[in-house]
């Protein structure tokens, strides 16, 4: 659904910080925090709502793409694959 390494690299791309990512989508900064050191695994509800936040800001999670798995970021005010 989205990984550790993913969420950290989104947040990165995005200049956010775990504040701006907990704000935006919802889920508490100490649960971003151990799911990012990869201490914690949250639940499929709480790995949604953080997928969803960084989707809605522009970032596509890749998982089997020609690249592997990564991320991809449209250009603001482009569709991702457009």
């Amino acid at each position: 659904m989205i990984t550790p390494a993913q969420c950290r690299a989104s947040r990165a791309w995005l200049r956010w910080t775990l504040d701006d990512l907990a704000a935006k989508s919802r889920v508490s900064k100490a649960t971003l925090h151990n799911f990012e050191r990869e201490t914690r695994v949250p639940h499929d509800r709480t790995l949604a709502d953080i997928r969803r936040a960084l989707e809605e800001a522009g970032v596509e999670l890749e998982f089997d793409g020609a690249a592997g798995i990564g991320i991809r970021v449209a250009r603001p005010g482009q569709p991702i694959g457009g």
